[in-house]
């Protein structure tokens, strides 16, 4: 029940990257069927890109064994840095369209955090299936509550969503190097 508990926040902390970019999306003035195939598409990216990462992260961890949960700690503690400081850069780049290629691109730029994640969670040995489903599930409905809230709230919450979620990492980086 304890990983359960832990892996639901950290599907919440990934997911909160897709909810602040999704944010900024929002204002684009999308149709809900739009809202619905881009959560989508985001869902099935913090699928298919965990799963790749944990299964690199496995293929690891048995070269790795003993360091595998230092090397795990490390990874998240960077995704978090990584989150924490690109939600402070300014954003002046345009959207690119969240149609065709440009939802591609936009759906593998926001779960490429997942595959790192991924493969820290591969090298701790993480239950791939419900590891997997929960990240994506997050990831697809906190991007719907983006995508729908992103009109009126974009000016209040901003990049604070991908802030929490980064320190979320940081946070689960760290207590995997304090004893246990």
């Amino acid at each position: 029940m304890n990983e359960f508990i832990t892996l639901f926040i950290m599907a919440g902390a990934l997911g909160m990257d897709a909810f602040s970019i999704a944010l900024g999306m929002g204002m684009l003035g999308l149709r809900l069927r739009q809202i619905f195939y881009i959560g989508v598409t985001i869902g099935v990216f913090h699928i298919v890109m965990p799963l790749v990462g944990i299964a690199a992260g496995k293929v690891l961890s048995t070269y790795f064994d003993m360091i595998a949960t230092f090397i795990g700690g490390g990874l998240l503690f960077i995704i978090g840095l990584q989150m924490v400081v690109s939600s402070l850069k300014s954003e002046d780049a345009s959207l690119v369209k969240p149609v065709g290629w440009g939802l591609f691109f936009f759906a593998i730029s926001v779960s490429l955090d997942s595959f790192s994640a991924g493969l820290s969670l591969g090298m701790l040995g993480a239950k791939t299936v419900i590891t997997v489903a929960m990240i994506g599930v997050m990831s697809m409905i906190l991007s719907w509550l983006g995508l729908l809230m992103g009109a009126r709230f974009q000016h209040y919450i901003g990049s604070y969503g991908e802030v929490l979620g980064g320190c979320i990492l940081i946070g689960f980086g760290i207590k995997l190097f304090l004893p246990h």
